[in-house]
């Protein structure tokens, strides 16, 4: 047993060399000064995709199965370790202080399990970003659901940390999880393993019931902000709010379409 902040921690929550000497106040200062970086990238991205949908036109697909399995496998491990990780300290906060500590309490930013996990998940939406070079560099379709929560899911996480605002322990795990189910069904994809369909549609489904969750985290935070007791913005809920409530339409209507509409033209 380990004891932080009086409390007694399971050896789930034991912390590793390199998660024990994270330098969170550094992390937090280095993204003070360089969140706004996170425009660069988002408008680099942007014009990268779609100059790059035009320089593929005329061009015959790229095949790229290997590295896609090598990127979608690489990003599969990193979550399901992340999930793990903030996993058990979000089921520590939850069984020790309860639901609204484990919206409010700012500890997951500088837990000795967590903090390294909530920097690296941050620092994760500028890579991920790659994800779209495969679809336009084998000319699939790309939706707008998927460039669009790209580009918002950094802006919003990188202005979001170096404030430390209420809900980030609830946010960066359900996003950990989500995508450590994602990333894996895209790796047995591109690798040729034949998956069964009922998979891709609880994923779905997980992404949709991540943003409800995301929209009742962000309307608690709000409601718990007027108390004192719940460290946040009212410009940044309010950017919360509207970023879930947008996920959460244009998932539904994904499902609909991909699942639902199809289905019955079948």
């Amino acid at each position: 047993m380990r004891h932080v902040n009086g409390t007694h921690v399971e050896l789930a929550l034991a912390e590793f060399g390199f998660e024990r000497r994270f330098d969170e106040l550094g992390a937090r200062r280095w993204m003070q000064d360089n969140w706004s970086k996170s425009f660069v990238f988002s408008a680099l991205y942007a014009a990268l995709v779609f100059g790059g949908q035009r320089y593929m036109r005329p061009r015959p697909r790229m095949n790229l199965r290997r590295p896609l399995v090598l990127w979608s496998l690489s990003l599969a491990v990193f979550s399901i370790i992340g999930a793990i990780r903030t996993g058990s300290y979000m089921l520590h906060i939850l069984s020790s202080g309860g639901f609204r500590r484990s919206i409010c309490d700012q500890s997951f930013y500088n837990g000795p399990v967590s903090k390294f996990w909530a920097y690296a998940f941050v620092l994760s939406k500028a890579p991920e970003l790659g994800d779209t070079a495969f679809i336009v560099l084998r000319k699939q379709k790309l939706l707008f659901l998927h460039w669009y929560h790209h580009i918002t899911v950094l802006l919003y996480s990188w202005f979001s940390y170096k404030d430390m605002v209420a809900g980030g322990g609830w946010f960066m795990t359900m996003n950990y999880a989500v995508h450590a189910l994602m990333y894996s069904y895209y790796a047995a994809r591109a690798a040729g393993l034949r998956v069964p369909r009922p998979l891709a549609v609880l994923i779905t489904s997980a992404q949709i019931a991540q943003m409800a969750m995301g929209l009742t985290v962000t309307g608690l935070v709000y409601r718990w902000l007027q108390h004192g007791d719940c460290p946040s913005r009212i410009d940044n809920v309010t950017w919360a709010a509207l970023m879930y409530l947008s996920y959460l339409l244009l998932f539904s209507r994904f499902f609909y379409q991909t699942y639902v509409r199809r289905h019955k033209c079948e």
